[in-house]
């Protein structure tokens, strides 16, 4: 005979509280007087109890669950950090819920929302903007929310990330050492903090060697397409050298010099940023800075099971080292 399972009716009527108290006894313990609770998770044990997302303890709902969003799945970039997340996330026992936001706050609010029904026990995001509906979370102590790739100071939580400024210097030395004084910069979004800690270096660089003034900085948005027509606009000026913050717009980049009748890099030297799989593929090898994406999928997992188990309370920020790689795509200024 099929075992009939009880309900949160039964367990309220045995422990003589309303079903409400209950609910709040299994998803905010912490709100419930302590001598009710006991008495809560007693009838809760003997009959065997359980709500209908799965709980793995009774002194706390857990989902056994962590959201991940990212701001455009269709970016190679996070494919590898999406990787490590989730391999980090397997063996502590949690499976990933994966989150494309679009770069659209409302869809971010919206994946937050998992997190504040407990559908979820945790929250990364690989983006630069915190959802609204999770600032009053954040202010409290132990938040389970983790910032993955860009870092801002503003976003109260802990982060995993690499240090932006110096890869960005690393990068323009690379340049200005084969001669290049005329450069052109594709970035990403200006609000993106990422975008300004890369350009601010590639600058400030460019004013030691002084040649600030002949840095071109075009807007992009991370994809081949912006890389190709914002290089359109920078060989117009005359440059000689072009580094996009990101590979996907350095491919792009390449492709508006052959375009254009040029030759990579005999005429222009191009450079890119992230070390996607096809860089050292690509006709010509790809000069780019690697970030060890597959590590920040992982660091910011550990980083959130450490607050859920409450061994970190405090916000952490770890800078994970970049390289830089020198491959065919830039060559000295031939002139």
């Amino acid at each position: 005979m099929e075992r009939v399972m009880p309900t949160i009716i039964e367990v309220a009527a045995m422990a003589r509280v309303s079903t409400a108290t209950v609910s709040r006894v299994l998803s905010q313990p912490d709100r419930v007087a302590e001598p009710t609770r006991d008495r809560v998770l007693a009838v809760v044990r003997e009959l065997g109890y359980a709500p209908n997302v799965a709980a793995r303890t009774l002194r706390t709902l857990r989902a056994a669950k962590i959201l991940l969003t990212v701001p455009d799945i269709s970016n190679p970039f996070f494919a590898s950090v999406i990787r490590g997340a989730e391999e980090a996330a397997r063996d502590a026992g949690y499976a990933v819920v994966l989150g494309d936001t679009r770069h659209d706050p409302e869809v971010e609010d919206q994946y937050a929302a998992m997190l504040s029904r407990r559908e979820v026990d945790g929250m990364i995001f690989l983006g630069h903007r915190l959802p609204e509906s999770l600032r009053v979370v954040v202010s409290r102590d132990g938040a389970p929310i983790v910032n993955g790739c860009e870092y801002s100071p503003e976003l109260g939580v802990s982060g995993v990330y690499i240090d932006n400024e110096a890869a960005a210097t690393d990068m323009m030395e690379h340049l200005i050492a084969l001669g290049h004084h005329d450069i052109g910069l594709v970035t990403g979004p200006p609000i993106s903090p990422l975008t300004h800690h890369r350009q601010s270096a590639a600058m400030l660089t460019a004013a030691r060697h002084g040649i600030a003034d002949r840095v071109h900085v075009h807007v992009g948005d991370y994809s081949a397409q912006s890389g190709f027509e914002q290089t359109q606009a920078l060989l117009a000026r005359g440059v000689s050298a072009i580094f996009c913050f990101s590979d996907e717009m350095a491919f792009g980049a390449i492709s508006a010099v052959a375009a254009a009748g040029m030759s990579c890099p005999d005429d222009v030297s191009v450079a890119g940023f992230d070390d996607l799989p096809l860089a050292r593929f690509y006709q010509p090898a790809l000069t780019t800075i690697a970030q060890p994406k597959a590590q920040i999928g992982r660091k910011a997992v550990e980083l959130l099971m450490e607050t859920l188990r409450r061994d970190e309370t405090g916000i952490q920020q770890v800078t994970l080292p970049h390289e830089l790689l020198v491959r065919g795509s830039t060559a000295a200024y031939r002139g």
